[in-house]
This record gives structure tokens, C-alpha cells and sequence, in this order.
């Protein structure tokens, strides 16, 4: 038995054939959608890239504990449970955020990895005296590590993306015949900076005169409506860029008849905001559809369903549990998740509602027609404590956490997945950088009906249907062994 796991960063559902888009071009995703299962509500459950990678290995809530991280030594890790049971595991990725100090323990959970560099800001390539930035839009995309990497990508060939799925392939080519592997070949593409191939880029050809612009900003939209069609644009090409290359997987998998014995899992963390209710990005606003509300593919050998549609709701926590299924493996206690066997076969829900959210953010819960989102209760978000054994995390150039939340250190007793070992506990509201300042606080507690409002425009107001969603939410956070102040924050006596 084999799987394969194709993930992206920040891919749109939005932009894809199969979930109603017209004019992006997918072709490979509609292919990809007569061949599997897809799925129409799948949300995310912690935000954003290493929480969500982190519930991808552990099957688990990340974000009522603590914010952005690596695995932890008491984690359960789906990729070395596989390594340790005779199933070898490779990981493909141009996704830098992995070898960074706030995320540096997932790679080496794999039997094997291979890394191709330059996404983002990835510090790949040294000049000294700096490289030439153009006057770009509100001085976004004007990071020094990001344009000293990119004069080095001369054509698509030398595209980190292009690199990440050559050598996946090169790994399906050498060991499609054996059996017993999982290949997790994950691209940080079609995540801003949007940087695709002239070729995609010409399927979106537009009159555009402004400044450079392929990189939005996080916070409220202050562009031009031209501004904010040319960023769309590049966002389109980049994701018909992704279309390309995930269809050489299909076209692998065609050419090798692997379709008998090998699961494809075709996924991604978040969506991505491009100027739906005038913001941009993801984070910093309430996590609406276009961020939580994310695609999802699955081919599952044994029950052989494709080419139909999945209303169950299912998570990102759902796919270490599946996998390990899948290799007749046991699934650990603490994981949440749940097998998707049943549930593709036989069309069997695993859960009512979902848990989603950003460590001292806003909860979220939905049961795929009603979504709420709680903010804190008080103007204060607090109190508020990060609980872990690996002080490192995204803020601070993603690097240690800061001297004043260190210095709050106490130890906390053992939560019931920390294998008996106690964790350190600091405030996290010590510093402002990760939580104080979270501005999606600001738009306070909203409760949205996607029945006869799909674009979250309009908050409703229903006693009895936000108590409902309050007692989901309760229910899940006392599953997922939440601290007690994270009721408190949110004004839930308990």
C-alpha cells in the first residue's frame, strides 16, 4: 500500500474549477476531481502554516495551546509513526518555513527529505551590498532575501515549485514499483509573493500600469480596484501554475496504473483573502470562508468512490488518522481526528461541528451551515498563557521566543496528551508581537447563516442558535483539553 500527499499552501478553493470557479484555469484539478473524492466541507482547524502542519502530523488542536511551533517531543508525529512501523516516508517540499527555528522538528520526523530553496524569504542566495527592489505597491514585497533569491530563478525549470515536484516524481519513478511508502510532496505555492512562469502569467493578460505588485499586504485594503484585479491576476496564474504540476502526479499515477494500490490525498491549510470584505490576507481578520473553508481530494484505493462530492465535515486533523487507517496501523489515543474510510465509502459524518481558530484569536465553530466566531469577552485579551517544550515560534525573525515572555515561566501540570511531562507555561500577552494586537479582535463576536448569506456579509442575531453553537464550541475545546483561561478569555464560566 502506498499514499500519496500532494499539499499546497494557501490554495483557493475559491479558485478552482471543481468547487464553481470560472475563469482560473484548473483543468488538472477538474481531472483531478473526476478521480477522487471531493470533499465540500472541509475547514481548517489551527492557523496558520506550522499550527496546521503540526495537527497534519498530530491529528489534534494545535491552537488553544500554544501559537505557531515545532512538533513536540510528546507529540504523535503520523510521519515517524509510519517510519517506526516499516513504511518509509519522504518529504518534497520547497516550504522553508520547515528549516526555520519555529518550525525545525518536522522534516526529520521522515525517513527522508529533500528541500528546494527560494519561496518567500527564505535566506538562499548572500548579496552583501544588497539587490535592485522595484518601487513596489505600499512597499510590500520589498524583502531583501526574496528579490537576492529571485534574480537567481531564470526560467520555470529553476522554479522552486517546478524543482519540488521533479523531485517527487524522481522519488515516484525510482520506488513506484516497491511497496510500503508515503510521499508528502508539498509546495509553499500559491502562497504570496505570487511569482509564477510568464506562461501562466500570459493566460491572465491585463492592462496594468501601476507599481510591482504580486505580494499584498496584511491588514485592510487601501488599494485601487485596479490594483486589487492585478493581484487577483497573479494569484490566478500562480494557481494555474499549481494546476500544471499537480497534473504530472495524475498523469504519473495514469502511466503507472497506480491507481489500484495508492491513496492520493490532495490538500491544503488555509485559503487566503484577496479583498473580500475589504481585507487582505489571512490572521490578523476573522477567519471567513475564504480562509477556512479549504479543497480537499482523496482517492481511496479500497473503496474505489470517485468522481462525487463528500458534504461531510471533515479537518485538517483527519488526514494523519486516515493515512495511518489506511496502513492497517493503530491510531494513537490522543489523536481528535478521525478516519475518512467510512466516511468516503459509506458517507458516515465523524462530527457535528468544527473547531477552528488562531492561538489567542478568535474560536470559531461551525456546523457547515451556521458559522461563529467568539472573540474575548473583554477589551483585554486575557489572561492568556502559551504552554509548550520548544520555545521557538514565528514572531521575532521566527526565532526564539522573547526574553520577556521567557522570564513568566512556571511549569504546568501534564494536559492529557503531554505524555505525563509537564510543559512550560509563559504569558503570552508578556509581548505584543504575537497576541495583544491581534486585530481580528476588533471585529468582535459575529454569528453568520452561510444559507442565505454564503459571503459572511451580514451577522445574524439568534439567541437560541448562538447558545447551540456555544455548547458545540464548549464541548470541543473540553475534548481538546483546552486551559481553563481560555474559557475565561472567551467569557465562558467554567
Amino acid at each position: 500500500m502506498k499514499v500519496i500527499m500532494v499539499m499546497f499552501d494557501s490554495l483557493n478553493r475559491r479558485m478552482l474549477e471543481p468547487y464553481g470557479c470560472g475563469w482560473v484555469q484548473t483543468p488538472n484539478f477538474t481531472r483531478l476531481a473526476e478521480k477522487t473524492v471531493a470533499f465540500d466541507n472541509c475547514y481548517v482547524g489551527s492557523m496558520p502554516c506550522m499550527p496546521a502542519r503540526r495537527e497534519l502530523h498530530t491529528g489534534r488542536y494545535n491552537f488553544l495551546h500554544r501559537s505557531w511551533g515545532p512538533i513536540e517531543p510528546f507529540d504523535d508525529s503520523m510521519p515517524e509513526i509510519l517510519k517506526n512501523n516499516g513504511v518509509y516516508t519522504h518529504l518534497s517540499t520547497d516550504h522553508y518555513h520547515y528549516f526555520e527555528d519555529g518550525g525545525a522538528t518536522y522534516h526529520m520526523r521522515y525517513n527522508s527529505f529533500e528541500f528546494s530553496r527560494g519561496q518567500e524569504n527564505d535566506g538562499w542566495k548572500g548579496h552583501v551590498k544588497g539587490v535592485e527592489i522595484p518601487d513596489t505597491v505600499n512597499n510590500t514585497g520589498r524583502l531583501h532575501n526574496y528579490w537576492a533569491g529571485r534574480k537567481h530563478i531564470k526560467n520555470e525549470e529553476e522554479h522552486y515549485q517546478a524543482i519540488t515536484f521533479k523531485n517527487g516524481l524522481e522519488f515516484l519513478e525510482e520506488n513506484h514499483m516497491e511497496d510500503n511508502w508515503f510521499l508528502h510532496l508539498e509546495t509553499f505555492d500559491p502562497h504570496e509573493p505570487y511569482f509564477a512562469a510568464e506562461r501562466f502569467r500570459d493566460l491572465y493578460k491585463h492592462d496594468y500600469n501601476g507599481k510591482h505588485f504580486d505580494w499584498p499586504p496584511y491588514r485592510r485594503v487601501e488599494e485601487s480596484e485596479e490594483e486589487v484585479q492585478h493581484i487577483r491576476y497573479e494569484s490566478a496564474a500562480l494557481h494555474s501554475m499549481c494546476d500544471h504540476y499537480l497534473g504530472k502526479i495524475i498523469d504519473f499515477m495514469d502511466g503507472k496504473n497506480m491507481w489500484d494500490d495508492t491513496m492520493l490525498i490532495v490538500n491544503t491549510d488555509h485559503g487566503f483573502l484577496l479583498g473580500e470584505h475589504g481585507c487582505w490576507a489571512k490572521c490578523w481578520a476573522p477567519f471567513y470562508d475564504e480562509v477556512a473553508h479549504t479543497p480537499l481530494f482523496i482517492w481511496d484505493p479500497r473503496s474505489r468512490k470517485k468522481n462525487c462530492r463528500n458534504n461531510n465535515i471533515v479537518q485538517t486533523i483527519d488526514l494523519a488518522p486516515t493515512i495511518l487507517d489506511f496502513f492497517n496501523l493503530d491510531i494513537p489515543e490522543d489523536m481528535q481526528g478521525k478516519p475518512l474510510k467510512n466516511t468516503i465509502e459509506k458517507d458516515e459524518p465523524i462530527r457535528e461541528t468544527a473547531l477552528f481558530g488562531l492561538f489567542g484569536g478568535h474560536v470559531n465553530c461551525t456546523d457547515g451551515r451556521f458559522v461563529y466566531m467568539r472573540g474575548p469577552a473583554k477589551d483585554v485579551n486575557e489572561p492568556l498563557y502559551e504552554y509548550t517544550l520548544m520555545p521557538t515560534r514565528h514572531g521575532g525573525g521566527r526565532a526564539f521566543i522573547d526574553k520577556s515572555e521567557l522570564e513568566t515561566i512556571e511549569l504546568a501540570e501534564p494536559f492529557s496528551f503531554t505524555k505525563e511531562l509537564k510543559v512550560m507555561k509563559m504569558d503570552a500577552n508578556a509581548i505584543n508581537e504575537v497576541l495583544q494586537n491581534r486585530r481580528q479582535l476588533e471585529f468582535g463576536t459575529m454569528l453568520f447563516d452561510l444559507e442565505s448569506d454564503p459571503n459572511q456579509e451580514r451577522p445574524i442575531k439568534n439567541d437560541k442558535i448562538e447558545q447551540k453553537m456555544i455548547n458545540s464550541m464548549i464541548k470541543m475545546m473540553q475534548e481538546n483539553d483546552a486551559p481553563k483561561e481560555q474559557f475565561d478569555r472567551l467569557g465562558y464560566n467554567m
